[in-house]
């Protein structure tokens, strides 16, 4: 396999620590005394006068990857908070627990060990899970005010993946496309998630093989485990109703988690919550359309409606 003379990936991280650090952001580690570390950028000073947010990232990157070019818009409004997931970024654990459950109750402890007593959050593709998990659990600790849920099926069932709602109807070959090890693999990812994957048919297998060996090697069974885990036994009978004003958020034409499932989510919720779809956008319309998802947000948890133009 040809190797690039050296890391685009690494590269790209320092470029994204330095847009975190330079939106006011401090990397923090926090020991949960359970087997578990958590690692979560935070706010190197706290501003009472600011509302808090929680940022959730999905399961293809980190904290750092998946946020990195969206944070500087939000730190001056909020009050931000970013944690790698565990198994991601700097966040491990181990504990032999694997549902969103654990990771929510993870991420819920970071907020608590760092004062925070007020939130809304967003949580992206996995990181959805994960915020409705939060959303769900009774916490006087913590008062979750408002929910985005972005491009995530946690309305989806066992059953869907053999009845062929996805494109994939194996769970091991799903977890070698979300946990990619090979560039073919990795093209296939990206294909699955974005409305336009020409954009990268462009790149040179050195590129993807340096983003995999920097990416995606560690924690490989982990997250694999984690799919797993999401899917089994999974009904939309057992899924508790948030009772906090919900956004749902969904790209027009995403093969991660197609639309269907945002709309099986808003019948959920029902009239506590509202659904937006992005035109033209897949699963990764946070990238294929910021500045747009970026305005609905910013509407949304800071003027409490959406865009007169949705």
């Amino acid at each position: 396999m040809t190797h690039c003379f050296f890391s685009i990936t690494e590269t790209r991280n320092r470029c994204y620590r330095s847009a975190f650090t330079g939106s006011g952001l401090r990397s923090t580690i926090t020991d949960l005394k359970d087997g578990t570390v958590m690692h979560c950028w935070a706010p190197k000073a706290r501003t009472e006068t600011k509302p808090n947010l929680l940022l959730i990232h999905g399961f293809g990157v980190n904290a750092l990857w998946q946020w990195g070019n969206f944070v500087r818009h939000v730190a001056p409004l909020f009050n931000v908070y970013v944690p790698d997931l565990v198994f991601f970024g700097g966040s491990y654990t181990t504990r032999p627990e694997r549902g969103e459950r654990f990771q929510a109750e993870c991420v819920m402890r970071v907020m608590e060990a760092n004062g925070v007593r007020r939130l809304s959050l967003v949580g992206l593709s996995y990181g959805g899970f994960v915020a409705y998990c939060i959303a769900a659990m009774e916490r006087e600790t913590v008062v979750v005010e408002r929910v985005v849920v972005c491009g995530s099926g946690v309305c989806m069932e066992e059953r869907d993946v053999k009845e062929g709602l996805f494109p994939v109807t194996d769970l091991d070959e799903a977890a070698s496309i979300l946990v990619p090890q090979t560039p073919n693999k990795l093209k296939e990812l990206l294909g699955y998630s974005f409305f336009k994957p020409t954009l990268f048919t462009w790149l040179p297998s050195c590129v993807l093989l340096d983003f995999i060996e920097t990416m995606c090697r560690e924690y490989e069974q982990e997250k694999r485990e984690l799919i797993k885990a999401l899917v089994k036994d999974r009904k939309l009978s057992d899924i508790s109703k948030i009772s906090q004003p919900t956004l749902i958020i969904w790209g027009e034409h995403d093969q991660i988690f197609p639309l269907e499932l945002g709309h099986r989510l808003k019948r959920h919720l029902g009239d506590n919550a509202q659904l937006v779809v992005i035109k033209k956008a897949g699963h990764a319309f946070g990238v294929e359309k910021a500045s747009e998802f970026f305005s609905i947000l910013k509407s949304y948890l800071l003027d409490f409606q959406l865009p007169s133009d949705l």
